[in-house]
């Protein structure tokens, strides 16, 4: 049934038609965005052959989209609950769409990672509101399922996007890893101008935080070229200040911040953000690294490296609507903690993936590990940072807990490959690139122990506790 998009606060119950449509263009818009970002890692090592890419390169393919999604994301959220949640949405949908074009017709790295910077803004115009329309429109007791199975079928799209971008690459070249964005775009408008009610929050006054939208973005982009082209302290040190900047402008903006500062007065807001920050920070150097090493090193062509994460797909579908309703039930608390420690260690035996690698015995067991590891904790982590927040809020708290993950992402993409001496064309070094990866995922996995010991110090069990 077509439903007009009249104002709806709360009213809509996950079992009805209308919240099953609501439901659908919330995950088809976030799982868009989650899509192209593993598509593209699967097509790194044929796209930097063939634009005559570096490894820098290649880390700025994949953060130029991340720097601008981290740097504006809260912007975003911020236009949404003002403007409507509903329209900002789909103005991100159509601004991804193009960018996506731009990105399938580079001819070169520097137009690819310009085109990627765009994707990036469309990314911080869907993503928050996605989550935020879910927030908005359900009604309390049904939001904990909703955004596990909004969490759960994006983590599908997550986990399916290198199996879709190695069959795509290796049928059909590199470009439709961006191109197949298109028709997802076509779909997802169709869906929203039909049937998705507008959001918004009424009480949203006074000026827009330019000055720190800018400020966010300017000490991303410096902190991340500072790490990315060693031997340049200049653009770190101003990145650093920058951010500081930012932090202090923050504060004397209140109210008209785009970080309202007292979200942050909730610790569990606070434990469970930097929470995201390392966890995601581990997981965007897993994804980063993993789908090259099984091309470059253990040989795989590109569908079968795609295929290795489907376990993951399955796991997520399986179970991350479950967690959604174990954290509602018990508290986010111990499924948090236990999946974060569970997926670390599937980055241990990942570390163990390398020449001649099996697929059965090392990359099947580590993928199938992670991917229990992250149904059980995405889920009630996302719960949780809605949960701590007013719900006039939503999208920005939204905005603020994915600034977070993909800031972390976005730092650790910057800063563990150098670290670990994957440079200039270590990609095309099956030796180099294979010792970089074993101490990249050991890395990786320490960051996920210092996450779940945070969670167990910090996460109360009763956040997610409702009255209706």
């Amino acid at each position: 049934m077509t439903t007009r998009p009249e104002e709806t606060h709360g009213h809509v119950e996950l079992k009805s038609a209308r919240g099953r449509w609501i439901l659908a263009a919330t995950v088809l818009g976030s799982g868009l965005a989650l899509l192209d970002s593993t598509v593209v890692n699967v097509a790194l090592p044929f796209l930097g052959r063939e634009l005559k890419a570096d490894m820098a390169g290649l880390q700025w393919t994949i953060n130029a989209y991340t720097l601008t999604l981290a740097g504006l994301i809260l912007l975003g959220g911020s236009l949404g609950d003002r403007y409507g949640r509903r329209k900002i949405f789909l103005i991100g949908v159509v601004w991804f769409a193009i960018a996506s074009a731009l990105c399938g017709a580079a001819q070169n790295i520097e137009t690819l990672i310009a085109a990627r910077a765009l994707q990036g803004i469309g990314g911080a115009l869907l993503t928050p509101g996605s989550l935020a329309i879910i927030q908005a429109s359900f009604v309390r007791h049904d939001r904990p399922r909703a955004v596990g199975i909004w969490s759960g079928l994006g983590g599908v799209a997550s986990a399916i996007g290198p199996l879709l971008g190695g069959w795509l690459v290796q049928t059909a070249g590199w470009r439709w890893a961006f191109l197949l964005n298109l028709p997802f775009a076509v779909l997802i408008v169709f869906v929203t101008v039909r049937h998705v009610p507008e959001s918004r929050n009424d009480e949203a006054a006074g000026r827009f935080d330019v000055l720190g939208s800018v400020l966010a973005a300017l000490a991303l982009a410096g902190i991340t070229y500072g790490l990315i082209e060693r031997g340049a302290p200049l653009p770190l040190v101003a990145g650093l200040v920058l951010g500081v900047a930012f932090v202090w402008t923050q504060i004397r903006r209140s109210p008209d911040a785009l970080v309202p500062v007292g979200m942050f007065r909730n610790h569990v807001f606070t434990a469970v953000n930097v929470v995201t920050l390392i966890m995601y920070a581990a997981m965007g150097v897993v994804f980063f690294l993993l789908v090259v090493q099984l091309q470059v090193v253990s040989r795989f062509t590109p569908i079968v490296a795609g295929l290795s994460m489907l376990p993951v797909t399955i796991l997520m579908m399986l179970l991350s609507g479950r967690a959604g309703e174990i954290a509602k039930r018990y508290g986010p608390r111990w499924p948090m903690t236990f999946g974060i420690l569970v997926a670390g260690a599937g980055f241990v035996w990942m570390s163990t993936i390398g020449f001649g690698s099996s697929y059965v015995l090392q990359v099947l067991p580590a993928v199938t590990v992670f991917g229990i590891g992250l149904s059980a904790a995405v889920a009630p982590l996302t719960a949780t940072v809605l949960a701590t927040a007013e719900e006039r809020y939503a999208g920005t708290a939204s905005g603020v807990n994915n600034a977070v993950a993909r800031t972390g992402s976005l730092l650790a993409v910057a800063a563990v490959p150098p670290l670990v001496g994957l440079v200039g064309d270590a990609f095309e070094n099956p030796a180099v690139f294979d010792a970089g990866f074993r101490q990249a995922m050991l890395i990786s996995a320490g960051m996920m122990v210092v996450s779940a010991l945070i969670t167990f110090l910090t996460i109360r069990s009763n956040v997610l506790a409702v009255d209706d």
